[in-house]
């Protein structure tokens, strides 16, 4: 009869593979339009590296103990094998040489250093020990980068910057691997996991709080403008109505400053501030390789068809 650490290994190969296999579908789009667009090579770089490095792992575990483990990761490096080289395939010239450069110095420089290093200066359980604090490590940053995501859904009361298929294939599959972990009695694959699991919790409660409320930063925020009026925006970053504002196709817009009617096509009213504020918010989000990675599918999916995926490792 299988072991109970077997079989959630099982259950945990099969999530993990949800998860690498979840960018196919935006290489379909990448092979169709022969180009990359705007979707970022580093994410799939750095998860060829870690996932490597956990397939070396697995090998270096004595008795078989690290089969699931091996297994998993294999067909994690063998598909991110052929995102990286689609995407240099199709990625732009000037984008290429940068990615090129990143492959030679990770993904071969590296990791080459790591196994050469273990197999030929480092004897016994230190081989397991080195291999194991690198694979933690990368793990550990996949599972903190949604941190930055979550502050923002708690100061802007509103979860549009935190997909939800990340957060719930963040808590399962990390939850599945520590037990897992707990079983076979592996530090290495449980703390990572461990914090994963902690923190998948919190963005799904965070996401139950806040998923059908619209941001408000910026709701009954008062603004002052040039003239020392004060401007006042809603949720949406929309003028209230503290002052007479008309469709400026329509009808002529009274100014702020009391300064009589402007006339139409003269002047334009002002941006919307939050608008500005999300667009800088996109841009600046700090996100680890497979926030990045997700993100780039949520993008993509939410335009084209609603549906969202995303990836993981271990």
């Amino acid at each position: 009869m299988a072991s109970a650490s077997f079989i959630l290994g099982i259950i945990g190969n099969a999530i993990s593979l949800l998860m690498f296999a979840s960018p196919m579908k935006t290489f379909r789009r990448v092979i169709k339009t022969k180009s990359t667009e705007s979707f970022k090579g580093l994410p799939y770089i750095t998860t060829l590296l870690s996932t490597s490095l956990w397939t070396f792992y697995g090998l270096l575990k004595p008795n078989g103990d690290g089969l699931l483990v091996t297994t998993v990761n294999g067909a994690g490096a063998f598909l991110h094998v052929i995102y990286v080289t689609l995407f240099l395939i199709y990625a732009p010239k000037n984008v290429k040489i940068g990615l090129f450069k990143l492959v030679a110095i990770l993904d071969i420089g590296f990791l080459g250093v790591v196994i050469g290093v273990t197999l030929l200066a480092l004897h016994g359980n230190i081989r397991l020990t080195l291999v194991g604090l690198i694979c933690a490590g990368l793990t550990i940053g996949m599972y903190a980068a949604p941190l930055s995501s979550m502050r923002t859904v708690i100061k802007m009361r509103s979860v549009e910057y935190m997909p939800f298929w990340l957060s719930f294939f963040q808590f399962v599959n990390g939850g599945t691997w520590l037990v897992y972990a707990l079983l076979i009695k592996d530090l290495y694959i449980a703390v990572p996991n461990g914090l994963g699991f902690i923190l998948g919790s919190v963005q799904l409660a965070l996401y139950g709080m806040y998923r059908n409320k619209s941001p408000s930063l910026f709701e009954s925020k008062s603004i002052e403008n040039g003239g020392g009026e004060k401007e006042i925006y809603d949720s949406k970053g929309e003028k209230g109505n503290n002052n007479e504002m008309k469709d400026i196709n329509e009808k002529p817009i009274i100014s702020e400053g009391g300064g009589g009617l402007i006339k139409k096509g003269t002047s334009l009213p002002k941006p919307s501030i939050a608008r500005e504020y999300s667009q800088k918010l996109v841009k600046t989000l700090s996100m680890s390789q497979y926030a990045m990675s997700f993100y780039n599918e949520y993008n993509y999916n939410s335009f084209d068809d609603g549906d969202n995926e995303g990836r993981g490792s271990i």
